[in-house]
């Protein structure tokens, strides 16, 4: 399904806006490169989840390891490189769990969720405006710990690794 008209209504760094015409209705979207989260096992069966800052939330916020795709990367590439650069973990055993739109009413967002299991440690490689905290939860506590979550992809991404392992 292509649209009638479409203009960009604002180029930013990471994303665009764009106006789309469907018929007799105008639509707002953001229009963004694509993204990926991992959901992280680590030797000690404990799912690596990242806390920080999210100021669109206004609050930090507990999530799986995530970004945005650069120009022409593969989504596999991305993710082992924001698990490293976010918690240092780096190598193991890669597969995809799912590839979602994150939230289609408004956002052209395709998100990829990986799981990354017996990774090795390494040092992370945050950017200048990140402030992450690791948080290592094993996997048996994942269950009753659910209602914290707030964030969709790592609700997803958790619920997915779950149903896969029979917990």
């Amino acid at each position: 399904m292509r649209p009638d008209e479409e203009r960009l209504a604002w180029e930013g760094r990471l994303f665009d806006v764009v106006v789309e015409r469907w018929g007799e209705h105008e639509r707002e979207l953001v229009d963004h490169p694509g993204s990926v989260a991992i959901v992280a096992v680590d030797a000690e069966n404990r799912v690596v989840l990242v806390r920080q800052t999210r100021e669109a939330a206004r609050t930090e916020l507990l999530e799986l390891p995530a970004g945005t795709l650069e120009p022409g990367e593969e989504t596999l590439a991305c993710a082992q490189r924001e698990l490293a650069e976010e918690t240092g973990l780096h190598g193991g055993e890669w597969r995809q769990l799912a590839s979602l739109w994150t939230s289609p009413g408004f956002v052209r967002e395709r998100m990829t969720i990986f799981r990354c299991e017996g990774a090795r440690e390494g040092e992370p490689a945050t950017e200048d405006d990140e402030a992450i905290e690791l948080v290592r939860i094993p996997l048996a506590d994942l269950p009753g710990r659910l209602g914290e979550l707030e964030d969709a992809k790592t609700a997803v991404g958790l619920l997915l690794l779950l149903r896969e392992r029979g917990l």
